[in-house]
């Protein structure tokens, strides 16, 4: 039996509240999508197996992406067909492992983004211990809406209590998707019973694993690095973030062109074949992409810019994310995120801050919630096309191929595939 844990990377489910943006888990950060970049974090920390769970729409794009990768790492794709629950997701993946109930599997999401060394200290604790089972809990001083560890002195886990009041937390550790179980097959059995019980919730994962506490030992793992969780639109802009802080130094790649009077400032990345023009800006940290363009005078500050953009010039982007094939012309790009092909025409402006400096709200499946940002531009989908002068209020969400008239102030979110413009009357007097 290999001590080394067999992965299992959960990345089907859906995506619906990452609307008007598609699939999360292949969003690209730089060069790779997501889904890619934690699987080659893996392979780093030494996993020799890992078991992908999908969902029937990415299956195939995952399998194209785990075909282009030449790290030696043995993968296998399972399909969750519908999105009923993690148990459910897991479950997926046993057949896989029948022939080895007793060996380990460390179960992790695609769209949780941590420090490597959150992995590291989760594979030291069960190589010290091999038969106990652990969850990396993650310290918050502030409350936090999620599952909470329950704890004794020695650091044996004895339940998660979801949601509690902020007053009645039984402890700061809040429980990350990072656990290892040393038996896998005393897992799935214990899952597979909590649906056999015809329980309609669907945290049947959650209470397979506090049936077992009660006999078998879990212990926690804390953990004060990063953690950005990617559930919603706006979260892209943290995974951003977190990539970005990645930079070291100014690396400019083959056949990029950075004019004399340009000014590359702290830790920027220039992909290949990128050119910055005279009096160009580009502050860290930073990321342009392959064959983009930074028109004369543009200004592109702690952002991301994928390839084949064009920057035009005397535009500002700023603490924004813009993937492949978008055109910006002399406007303002905010605290946004633009989906592949978006145009964004001259004198355009996605407003950022609302007049009472208060937290951006935004309208996810019908309901509104905070977004936990008092800074928010827009987040716009593939191929919308903004016409000059055009405006976006805090949050506004625009969805692929929407066109949007020249001169139009956007207040709310608009659908998919939708024409929006404002009426004008022209009157010519003598």
């Amino acid at each position: 039996m290999s001590l080394q844990p067999t992965l299992i990377i959960l990345a089907g489910g859906i995506s619906s509240r990452m609307y008007p943006l598609r699939e999360k888990s292949l969003i690209r950060f730089g060069s790779d999508p997501l889904l890619v970049r934690q699987l080659r974090r893996f392979v780093a920390l030494g996993f020799e197996r890992a078991i992908l769970v999908a969902n029937p729409e990415n299956k195939g794009v995952i399998a194209d992406l785990l075909a282009s990768m030449t790290e030696s790492i043995q993968t296998d794709i399972v399909v969750q067909t519908d999105p009923i629950g993690m148990g459910d997701a897991l479950l997926k993946a046993q057949p896989l492992l029948a022939d080895s109930p007793d060996s380990p599997i460390y179960i992790t999401q695609v769209h949780d983004v941590v420090d490597d060394q959150l992995h590291q200290d989760m594979l030291s604790a069960y190589h010290q211990h091999l038969h106990g089972s652990y969850i990396a809990g993650y310290e918050m001083e502030d409350y936090f809406p999620g599952g909470y560890l329950t704890i004794n002195p020695e650091g044996r886990i004895l339940g998660i209590m979801e949601k509690p009041d902020p007053d009645k937390r039984p402890s700061k550790l809040v429980n990350i998707v990072a656990h290892l179980h040393s038996h896998n097959g005393r897992l799935f059995d214990a899952i597979r019973a909590q649906y056999e019980a015809n329980i309609t919730t669907d945290d049947h994962y959650e209470r397979a694993m506090a049936s077992l506490m009660s006999e078998h030992i879990f212990r926690v793992v804390p953990y004060t690095g990063h953690w950005s969780a990617l559930k919603f639109p706006w979260h892209v802009l943290d995974v951003m973030k977190h990539f970005l802080s990645q930079i070291e130094g100014q690396v400019i790649e083959s056949d990029a062109y950075v004019a004399p009077t340009a000014t590359l400032s702290g830790n920027v990345y220039i992909g290949v074949g990128a050119k910055i023009f005279p009096h160009a800006s580009i502050v860290g940290p930073a990321y342009i992409g392959a064959r983009t363009i930074v028109g004369n005078g543009a200004l592109v500050r702690d952002s991301m810019v994928l390839n084949h953009c064009e920057v035009g010039f005397t535009t500002e982007i700023a603490r924004s994310y813009v993937a492949d094939y978008c055109s910006m012309h002399a406007c303002r790009v905010l605290d946004s995120i633009f989906a592949e092909g978006v145009n964004f025409s001259a004198g355009c402006t996605t407003a950022n801050l609302r007049m009472d400096k208060g937290e951006v709200l935004s309208t996810v499946k019908g309901k509104r919630m905070g977004t936990g940002r008092n800074k928010l531009g827009a987040i716009i989908g593939r191929d919308a096309f903004i016409g000059v002068d055009a405006l976006t209020m805090p949050g506004v969400k625009i969805g692929e191929r929407v066109q949007v008239g020249p001169g139009t102030h956007i207040h709310e979110d608009i659908e998919a595939g939708k024409r929006v413009y404002v009426k004008q009357e022209l009157v010519i007097r003598d």
